[in-house]
């Protein structure tokens, strides 16, 4: 290991690539790191001097001391030189130049089972506080050049993280995740670097808060537009964050979409297990408003498992829990769950068990029917998704003619959204459709769709 002799300057980067201490700088094992530079003789007020510790600090640290906080992590990288990558930190140029990410066609080598365990795991290990922050997931994606961040921030700072993570999920609402999912995460990219910047606990505890709130969007996003494993990395992320910033109900938020990952997959188990979980940081929030967001989507996964007691039940809770929030005291992420968004959860819910039983399309029918005429055109990818579902209960419930008519306005309102999301959910429309292919106008409304879907 080559040492540079000046106290003043950062160690290069053939430093940090020895396997030993490449291991436990994935491990953040500072101690390691720290009795590494000792064996190649780099001293003690050395080390103090690259990271802005004291002596005392570096020696407590030598002895075994466990370096866990994202702030302090930060500096020592910065100070040392170490490429934050290399610490699951965050990528920098000189990460993204030694370490290529590995795409998600890479990831996906990786037994889909073996990586649902890791997350589910890991976000209860964030959830019960064990786990430590950005261990033993995958890299950051590599970001370009950046515009420096402030040496000092304040709440104004923060509040345009806020403001800008706001912005684009008006846009993710209305045209879907492929309209902004470049945006978020080039302005997460960002943002995550105000962690290395001074400022009081308060403002450190709301950067936390609006990071995880931003990585969550980037998650939703990055999912909407059908890169899976990189939207688990983004989600596994904002849990670290939000556990840092205290917030149960933004924890709550972050898994029940981790759940809806999984519910699009039509892995109901799995999307349960992360409801369920969610629903302990949900009550532990004081929410009603994020159990009623819980309670709703446990209904739906049962209803996709075909049990329609359990479904109804919660569906029951989730109206009740809804009826009892303030409405003046809902943060960004979840304002979406309102009297209309319950309208689209009845319709969701009655319209996969008429799966099973045709007879509960009669009560998906109306609930959609209520929903779409409260939707503007803020909500591009919740029409398209209800007129889908709309016309699918209209089929099981044999109105072909109605099927097909809401089928046709439900291919142009996908169309218009850039959401991969949208494109599958119109599978189960498609196959209905191709059930009834006696009915020449049903079998062009399965034909378009096939269409449309490979497009």
């Amino acid at each position: 290991m080559n040492v540079t002799g000046s106290h003043d300057n950062r160690l290069s980067l053939e430093n940090w690539n020895e396997p030993e201490m490449k291991r436990a700088l994935a491990d953040r094992d500072i101690s390691s790191v720290y009795r590494l530079l000792r064996r190649v003789g780099i001293s003690q007020r050395h080390i103090a001097a690259l990271t802005g510790q004291s002596q005392s600090e570096v020696s407590e640290i030598l002895k075994g001391r466990q370096v866990m906080a994202y702030d302090v992590l930060a500096r020592i990288s910065g100070g040392l030189g170490i490429p934050r990558g290399y610490m699951g930190l965050a990528y920098d140029p000189a990460t993204a130049t030694s370490m290529v990410g590995p795409s998600d066609d890479a990831l996906a080598e990786e037994d889909e089972s073996v990586k649902r365990r890791k997350l589910l795991a890991h976000g209860a290990a964030v959830m019960f506080g064990t786990a430590v922050l950005g261990a033993d997931r995958g890299q950051w994606l590599p970001s370009p050049a950046q515009t420096p961040a402030p040496s000092n921030i304040g709440m104004a700072d923060v509040k345009q993280v806020e403001a800008a993570t706001r912005a684009m999920r008006a846009l993710d609402y209305q045209f879907g995740g492929g309209a902004c999912r470049d945006a978020v995460v080039a302005q997460l990219s960002w943002a995550q670097r105000l962690l290395g910047s001074s400022g009081t606990e308060a403002v450190r505890l709301q950067l936390f808060r609006a990071l995880a709130d931003l990585q969550n969007l980037a998650g939703w996003t990055t999912f909407d537009v059908g890169l899976l494993d990189s939207s688990r990395n983004h989600f596994a992320t904002a849990l670290e964050f939000a556990k840092q910033s205290g917030d149960s109900g933004l924890m709550s938020n972050i898994m029940y979409r981790i759940g809806r990952v999984y519910l699009h997959h039509g892995d109901a188990n799995d999307a349960l297990k992360w409801f369920q979980l969610g629903q302990i940081a949900a009550q532990d929030s004081g929410s009603e408003l994020a159990v009623a967001v819980l309670c709703g989507n446990e209904a739906w996964a049962y209803a996709m498992m075909g049990d329609d007691v359990q479904a109804k039940k919660l569906l029951g809770r989730s109206r009740d829990e809804l009826a009892r929030a303030d409405p003046k005291d809902t943060p960004d992420w979840a304002r979406f769950y309102n009297d209309t968004d319950m309208y689209a959860m009845i319709g969701t819910v009655h319209n996969e068990l008429a799966a099973y039983d045709p007879r509960h399309a009669a009560v998906a029918i109306p609930a959609f029917g209520q929903a779409l005429a409260r939707y503007d055109d803020s909500m591009g990818r919740s029409q398209a998704f209800n007129l889908t579902m709309l016309a699918t209960s209209y089929l099981r419930q044999g109105d072909v003619d109605h099927g097909v008519q809401v089928g046709r306005r439900a291919l142009l309102a996908a169309a218009a959204v850039k959401s991969k999301r949208v494109t599958d959910r119109l599978k189960p429309l498609e196959i209905e459709a191709a059930r009834r292919s006696t009915n020449p106008d049903s079998r062009d409304l399965a034909h378009l769709i096939r269409q449309q879907r490979s497009v």
